[in-house]
């Protein structure tokens, strides 16, 4: 049975068990990461060199690391063709480009606000950065916001693209955190929540 290497809070993690549940691909998740160890052990290392998680094993001994690379992998190899991964070049152009873009520029700020409510204590936040922080996560969840006029999903159709940010708007509503009005954004934050794995796997209590 595939294996996924990591503790279900992590947001990477997340992102792969919620693809599984949705294409019903039989998985065992082992928690690794945080306060579970492993991952500086010398087994976890030589599967993954980055110390992180989520790691993929196979029944044969492939592993594969990166988060967003493992969504690509799995539909490639469980259900090539699927439209959660298009086919057509700019269709699936498009929802690369969100999955990328949450790697490279939402994940930083997100990362900030979010430790700063939930895995910080009160006197080591630094609040001043959790300030510069949010204000860049807003302008960067406006742009979703905006992406999402006239569509049920990022992409139109539900993609990878739902998948890589799904994780990211159930964080941005339930933290205790200053948020403009952003219809869209909470039309589709109800619309994932229609998606059993989602709430199995994403909408649940931030820890």
């Amino acid at each position: 049975m595939l294996k996924i290497w990591g503790r279900a809070t992590s947001s990477n993690v997340m992102k792969v068990v919620w693809l599984c549940d949705e294409l019903a691909i039989p998985f065992e998740r082992i928690d690794a990461g945080g306060a579970f160890g492993k991952t500086k052990e010398p087994f976890y290392v030589a599967m993954n060199p980055n110390s992180v998680v989520p790691t993929l094993e196979e029944d044969d001994g492939y592993t594969l690391w990166e988060s967003n690379v493992i969504l690509r992998y799995l539909v490639a190899s469980r259900a090539p063709g699927n439209s959660l991964h298009p086919t057509a070049a700019r269709a699936r152009a498009d929802v690369e480009r969100w999955m990328d873009w949450q790697q490279t520029s939402l994940n930083a700020p997100m990362v900030t606000v979010f430790f700063t409510w939930v895995r910080l204590k009160p006197e080591e936040r630094d609040m001043a950065a959790h300030d510069k922080a949010l204000a860049q996560l807003t302008h960067l969840m406006g742009m979703i916001e905006k992406q999402l006029a006239g569509k049920p999903y990022v992409c139109g159709d539900f993609s990878l693209a739902d998948i890589t940010l799904g994780i990211t708007v159930h964080r941005w509503f339930s933290m205790p955190i200053t948020r403009p009005d952003f219809p869209n954004l909470a039309a589709w934050y109800a619309r994932l929540k229609t998606h059993p794995a989602y709430m199995a796997h994403v909408a649940v209590p931030l820890a």
